[in-house]
């Protein structure tokens, strides 16, 4: 992993004006680096032209970087959602997603290398964690989509690998990074999350002075009505009664104003019956939240199966019917892996040809 100190991506227009300054030159070559950065995208410090070739030579022997990551492989799914496998300077991959509709483009970017969660219908949890990203690792994902599909990100979502929870203060600095110099607004960032314990209040509390304000969307992952049938799906939730994470985010609510979203991953013959959409409307009654219902998205074994549309239109008209703000996601880039739960750091087949 390289040393943070040395990396340009990730810093404010006001810090690469007192970096430069700092190195003998005007403010405004802060604000040149600003632009080739963020707005032109570039990848190394020989790349930047408008710099004295000679500081520019100065900083490599000095160690600096640019600091984006170095893409391996893409694959685009039929739907056009595009999946990048991208390199760490460390030698760690991983995954990117770009999700294209006519209107806009949904960034899914990972926090962290792994997952430690281990929930049982994610890919990504089944190979445990082997560190957390840097804030100029995440915003390097989000430069690289918009570079490979061509055109400005408009939403960007913490839901690829990795707990975000785990990784507050980075991840904090990425969206200001996101938000400030990639021009894409904290009302179109989502932070997703499965539940740590004590970590919403902070997580708020942190939002609130690193960033002035917590505009973004906090989506949480329930996939269950009850603790019982939690448990048996989400490992940590032992840890973490359902109860507890509920109140977490009426604290939430009370500290930023902001609406909680409640993610539902439907998985057939499991937690998608009748019954099971009373208890969830129970259990959100009065909520000032929204519910987003998914359908399991295979991640190559038999333990899950996706359920019928029969089953997915009577769980949602139960909830609808309790008065409940509920809307469906239909997958995106299913037929390559790159829908939710399904990012595993893959070493799919090369953009040149090759087998990585």
């Amino acid at each position: 992993m390289g040393s943070t100190k040395n990396v340009l991506l990730g810093r404010s227009l006001r810090e690469l004006e007192e970096w430069v300054v700092g190195h003998g030159y005007k403010p405004f070559r802060g604000r040149q680096l600003h632009e080739w950065l963020y707005s032109k995208g570039v990848k190394s410090l020989q790349e930047i032209t408008v710099l004295p070739k000679h500081w520019r030579q100065t900083l490599l022997e000095e160690g600096f970087e640019v600091g984006r990551l170095r893409e391996i492989n893409r694959f685009t799914a039929s739907d056009f959602t595009t999946k990048l496998l991208l390199e760490t300077n460390d030698g760690e991959n991983i995954e990117a997603v770009g999700i294209p509709t006519e209107n806009r483009l949904t960034v899914c970017v990972s926090s962290q290398i792994g997952c430690p969660m281990a929930c049982r219908f994610c890919a990504t949890g089944k190979e445990g964690l082997n560190r957390s990203l840097q804030a100029y690792e995440i915003v390097s994902q989000v430069i690289s989509v918009r570079e490979v599909m061509g055109r400005r990100p408009s939403n960007v979502v913490f839901m690829g690998m990795g707990e975000p929870l785990l990784n507050i203060q980075e991840v904090l600095q990425s969206i200001r990074c996101i938000n400030e110099d990639l021009g894409i607004g904290q009302r179109r960032i989502t932070i997703s999350t499965v539940g740590v314990p004590n970590t919403l209040p902070q997580l708020a509390e942190k939002a609130i002075t690193f960033l002035g304000r917590a505009q973004f969307t906090l989506a949480v992952s329930l996939h269950a009505p009850n603790q019982q049938l939690r448990e048996q799906i989400i490992p940590t939730a032992s840890k973490y009664p359902l109860q507890s994470l509920l109140d977490d985010c009426s604290r939430y609510f009370s500290l930023t104003g902001r609406r909680v979203s409640f993610e539902y991953i439907l998985l057939g013959g499991f937690n998608d019956n009748y019954e099971h959409a009373k208890e969830l409307a129970d259990q959100l009654s009065g909520f000032q939240s929204h519910i987003n219902l998914i359908a399991y998205n295979p991640i190559g074994d038999d333990e899950f199966s996706r359920p019928t549309m029969q089953h997915i239109n009577s769980f949602r008209n139960v909830l609808e019917n309790r008065g409940l703000a509920v809307s469906f996601r239909a997958s995106r880039g299913l037929d390559k892996n790159a829908a939710c739960g399904q990012l595993r750091r893959q070493h799919f087949q090369s953009i040149n040809g090759g087998a990585t």
